[in-house]
């Protein structure tokens, strides 16, 4: 349920490489990893043909050999047009300067069959203020892969379905990115196991709910929703199950609940200002439009007050984890009990 911060739009970028053909320089990164594996495959086999491995050389990181890329990058094509060049996780920000200005005299000066790709793992974006990377937007591509906004996410889910001989209603497809998240890879399994299980010919949220591996934003919403509702047993369960996962810290919890609140507050303070929808969902940074319907009703069961004391409550109680050397979940159950006492 973060927030999207980019209008990528993967077939446009697709259609583009496909009517110009494969360039020189390439600089691939971004959280969505499966579009960009499957842009990489395209530009690919545009470059050298599809299973053409004599023509593909492939480096791997962190450290970048200025030597072996030279070389793969001046090799003469075996029997074609073109080679493909493909460097993965590189640290381009840990290039010493010398081997930069080598590097960009390498990058500028390209073979025209030389088409070169340096992809970046998902958690190593590269830094836009470099000299070097400035130099790679001025040369070449760069391209980042971001998380798909809601129709092309919905519509690639109902393809997905279709080809495993189910179908999905748009609300329900919504649902399943609401449980999941939007990462494609995550995707994937969740609508094969979702598909499995159903019965008929469409995908139900029953069937979502019976096999989705959830992530915890969404079982955090779910138990925000309950103690709004004032259901305290049933949340207290849900908070005891999310303890109950060992990859859930309770720090990582409560910066969770933290930024729900400053969601909720957000919402809410535009709510209040008679913000419109798409206005407000901005404000409160929701990646998706459908998510303003998921969070405004809750945002309404708390006043603009309560949600700032809340705020502030989780802000306080992130502080006192890291800071004071008390058991961390102790203090989450403390908050909590804050939380529903509304105090």
């Amino acid at each position: 349920m973060a927030k999207q911060k980019s209008t990528f739009n993967y077939n446009l970028e697709i259609k583009s490489l496909r009517q110009r053909g494969p360039g020189g320089l390439y600089l691939l990164y971004g959280p969505e990893e499966y579009l960009r594996e499957r842009f990489l495959d395209e530009l690919r086999k545009l470059a050298v043909g599809d299973g053409d491995e004599f023509n593909l050389r492939r480096l791997n990181g962190p450290q970048l050999d200025l030597q072996q890329l030279s070389e793969a990058v001046n090799a003469m094509p075996f029997f074609a047009e073109g080679v493909f060049v493909e460097v993965r996780a590189c640290e381009l920000g840990k290039i010493k300067d010398a081997e930069q200005t080598q590097l960009k005299a390498l990058l500028s000066d390209l073979p025209d069959y030389c088409t070169l790709a340096f992809v970046q793992s998902t958690q190593l974006a590269p830094d836009g203020r470099t000299s070097l990377v400035k130099a790679m937007k001025k040369l070449g591509h760069v391209i980042e892969f971001t998380e798909q906004e809601s129709r092309a996410l919905v519509g690639w889910i109902g393809s997905r379905c279709k080809a495993l001989g189910k179908r999905i209603d748009e609300a329900d497809a919504q649902y399943l990115i609401f449980l999941c998240g939007s990462n494609m890879n995550r995707l994937i399994p969740e609508i094969e196991k979702a598909a499995s299980h159903a019965v008929g010919d469409f995908v139900t949220r029953e069937d979502i709910e019976a096999t989705a591996n959830r992530l915890p934003e969404a079982d955090v919403f779910a138990m925000s929703d309950l103690l709004a509702k004032q259901r305290f047993g049933e949340a207290a369960g849900v908070l005891r199950d999310l303890l109950g996962n060992k990859d859930n810290h309770p720090i990582f919890l409560t910066s969770l609940i933290g930024r729900q609140m400053r969601q909720l507050y957000a919402l809410r303070s535009a709510i209040d200002g008679k913000r419109s929808r798409s206005e407000a969902a901005e404000l409160a940074g929701l990646g998706h439009d459908f998510l303003y319907d998921k969070l405004a009703p809750l945002a309404r069961s708390w006043s603009t007050e309560e949600l700032g004391r809340l705020v502030s409550l989780c802000a306080e109680y992130d502080y006192r984890m890291k800071s004071t050397g008390l058991d961390p979940e102790d203090l989450i159950k403390e908050l909590f009990s804050r939380i529903a006492a509304g105090v």
